[in-house]
């Protein structure tokens, strides 16, 4: 599924220390144009601060830009408007979170948390099978469906957590920092299951992270931001490899990689 943003800004007021105090402003992001194709992996890198989040959150209706325009499928996107009215950009996106221990519910058992987005988009069908296919899908045995997360490593929450924003099968799945709280064997191993998913499914991802190895293993293009805008941009290889910005440099200098190739 296609995303096409358009001069995109978000502007956040900052707290008045008195009551006569002029209110100012901080720029999240300053104009940022965006899109990624049907079937495409877009990695989002900059430093903390860059509006890598920010841009995210936007895009999937978490919060509201202060002016520019979203475009999903060819469907506008407004944060604005009811919960109902977006329903369909929930059924098409699933997003994986930085941290598997606090992205999963201590006491609901996994196939319960897997199963959570079927009946909360009111998805039909045999939820019980729905959650056995996509534990296989992350190389997970279907009968662990009735453990609890603490009976589970780091690298078996995570799956779990991509099994479960894939439950309902998405067009778009939406990675923020998901391997960042794992060790690199286990990142390896989760990034071999996400490379398989996104070859079978052909889902249209946009990835952040840090970590610029997983980007270039997994990503078809890159954008590179800082400062709430997008500096460079271009397929993985020649903005990985062959960087025009000075800032692009820099940062491919300073972030840590670990070999991820298959």
């Amino acid at each position: 599924m296609t995303i096409v943003a358009k001069d995109l800004v978000r502007r956040y007021a900052r707290a008045k220390e008195t009551p006569f105090e002029k209110r100012t402003y901080t720029t999240a992001l300053d104009g940022v144009d965006f899109f990624a194709d049907d079937g495409e992996a877009v990695g989002i890198i900059g430093e903390s601060g860059s509006g890598k989040s920010t841009l995210v959150r936007l895009l999937l209706a978490l919060d509201t830009p202060t002016s520019g325009t979203i475009e999903i499928g060819g469907r506008s996107v407004d944060a604005r408007k009811s919960a109902r009215s977006l329903h369909w950009l929930r059924r098409e996106t699933g997003i994986v979170f930085q941290d598997p221990y606090a992205s999963l519910d201590p006491r609901m058992s996994i196939g319960r948390a897997i199963a959570e987005p079927l009946w909360a988009l009111g998805i039909e069908g045999d939820h019980r099978a729905r959650v056995a296919e996509v534990l296989q899908d992350v190389d997970l045995e279907p009968d662990m469906a009735s453990r609890f997360p603490h009976e589970f490593s780091g690298g078996q929450r995570q799956r779990i957590a991509i099994a479960r924003a894939l439950a309902h099968k998405p067009s778009i799945l939406v990675g923020d920092e998901p391997l960042s709280a794992l060790d690199v064997t286990v990142r390896a191993q989760i990034l071999d299951v996400l490379r398989n998913l996104l070859a079978r499914d052909n889902m249209t991802m946009l990835f952040v992270s840090h970590d610029i190895g997983v980007v270039q293993a997994l990503c078809d293009s890159v954008v590179v931001m800082k400062d709430g805008a997008i500096v460079e941009r271009g397929a993985v290889s020649e903005v990985l490899q062959h960087p025009r910005e000075a800032y692009t440099k820099r940062l491919l200098a300073a972030i840590p990689t670990i070999n991820t190739a298959p």
